[in-house]
């Protein structure tokens, strides 16, 4: 910078890192959370968690503004294996789900962290698997560990392993099948206070002493509970030590990361993925911000509930802190001001597809009972009537059951006014099948149905769960 005054002139010294600011591209986003995959969660440099409780310790701090990068294991943290088998599905402890990185204590250009009441603003910069970890999988739980949105027409344990190459996916046990995945985080939220933590549990808590039989989901009993509560088994909670009192009491209060509640959590919303914006309310200094669950892709509604296609990942993201956010854009619809819900901004990166087939559920159960204005059970006749067409095409029910699941298809609400019907559909794009599968007169189909294998990768089994009876009348062990 060159100043001139009268005759003399004067050359101001800038800072060094003014200099660097505007003349040298963006440094490398800061690593705030590395991963080793070769490792165990608990084994991790820096230490994750699987609950949410207001006192876990940050594991770093970052400055609104600066671009950073947080890396991820898988949700189970490593217990799927690339083999063969769905044993590892069909044992699966469901009491150790989602290992989160962080928390993140976010703070200002000054220094000052993010305060309750603030709104803190998230962007995804970027995202992907982790170099040498390139690939997935999609799993059917076993009806009785977990079971599914369809666990009643599929009661057994099933996976597919997906394969990445660039931005598109194929698994070997789904073949004719290839797609451009819409990359994604399951899980970003922030810390609860004590009173949301109090709320989430005593909320949860009476619904978990509901009688089973009066709660259904599209009028069937899942082999999961209404509602997962606190319990120290497996319970790890970043910086604090196992075994400790400290621990004990943490463990039997922290949140099960199961659900999406007024902090984010796991939301499963698939688009969110480059160029996305979270706007996440803050309850706590420093917002304490923990992320985790990657999908490489996901199609609405996670229907199998290991639906989406499971990874190790990274993200590289900046925050802002909105001072009293909360209050300015967040309205509670609740009995306290804490009973909000996050924004989203959807970015401008996602697959293109331009044709589409369409299938529409109404809310009549398979039995033919008439339910009212229920989009449950309207999206469950929209997804079987999908599997049952897809089925005619040369692939098994449960193949499209979890193609379904990951596939980058997109679930509607397209009335939900018009008594007694729900009217719900779910769209696939037609370009992820290398065939044809738009209906056509049967003069035109060329040749006989193209026979697809293999099937899925399968479990043993063990002669210890009981005989099931599928919607089809099969027995199923």
């Amino acid at each position: 910078m060159i100043l001139l005054l009268g005759a003399q002139s004067f050359q101001r010294v800038e800072p060094l890192e003014n200099i660097l600011s505007q003349n040298m591209a963006p440094l490398t986003p800061r690593l705030v959370v590395p991963i080793d995959v070769k490792k165990q969660p608990w084994e991790q440099k820096i230490p994750l968690h699987n609950r949410w409780h207001p006192d876990i310790p940050p594991v770093a701090d970052v400055t609104e503004g600066k671009l950073f990068r947080v890396e991820m294991v898988d949700w189970t943290g490593g217990r799927v294996r690339d083999d063969n088998s769905a044993d590892d599905i069909k044992f699966m402890d469901l009491t150790i789900t989602h290992y989160l990185s962080g928390p993140l204590r976010i703070v200002d250009t000054e220094g000052v962290p993010a305060s309750p009441g603030d709104l803190l603003a998230v962007e995804i910069c970027n995202l992907g698997p982790l170099p040498g970890d390139e690939w997935g999988y999609t799993a059917i739980f076993e009806r009785e560990n977990g079971g599914g949105f369809l666990t009643d027409h599929f009661p057994r344990a099933r996976k597919a392993i997906w394969y990445f190459e660039g931005i598109y996916a194929y698994s070997p046990q789904i073949p004719g099948v290839r797609f451009p995945g819409l990359t994604h985080p399951g899980i970003i939220g922030t810390a609860p206070s004590v009173e949301l933590l109090n709320i989430w549990n005593e909320r949860e808590k009476r619904l978990a002493e509901t009688s089973p039989e009066t709660l259904k989901v599209c009028e069937v009993l899942h082999q999961r509970p209404l509602a997962n509560l606190p319990t120290p088994e497996n319970c790890l909670l970043g910086k604090i030590q196992k075994g400790t009192t400290e621990w004990h009491k943490m463990a039997n209060e922290a949140a099960r990361t199961i659900p999406g509640r007024e902090n984010g959590g796991n939301c499963d919303i698939k688009n969110l993925s480059r160029g996305s914006k979270v706007y996440l309310p803050v309850f706590v200094e420093g917002a304490n911000l923990s992320t985790g669950d990657m999908h490489f892709s996901q199609g609405d509604g996670e229907v199998s509930f290991c639906g989406a296609i499971e990874m190790s990942g990274f993200l590289e993201l900046k925050c802002e802190i909105i001072r009293g956010g909360m209050k300015e854009y967040l309205i509670p619809v609740g009995p306290t001001p804490l009973h909000v819900n996050p924004i989203f901004e959807i970015g401008p990166v996602e697959p293109r597809f331009s044709e589409w087939l369409v299938f529409e559920g109404i809310s009549v159960d398979e039995s033919g009972k008439q339910h009212f204005l229920d989009a449950s059970v309207a999206y469950k006749r929209a997804v079987l009537n999908a599997i049952e067409y897809l089925s005619r095409f040369g692939y098994s029910k449960e193949q499209v059951y979890l193609l379904l699941s990951c596939c980058p298809c997109e679930g509607r609400i397209s009335g939900i006014v018009d008594s007694p019907n729900a009217v719900v559909t779910l769209a696939i794009p037609t370009a992820i099948f290398d065939q044809d599968i738009r209906p056509k007169h049967l003069r035109e189909r060329p040749g006989p149905k193209l026979i697809r294998l293999p099937d899925l990768l399968s479990c043993s089994n063990d002669g210890h769960l009981p005989v099931t009876q599928d919607q089809s009348g099969r027995s199923v062990p």
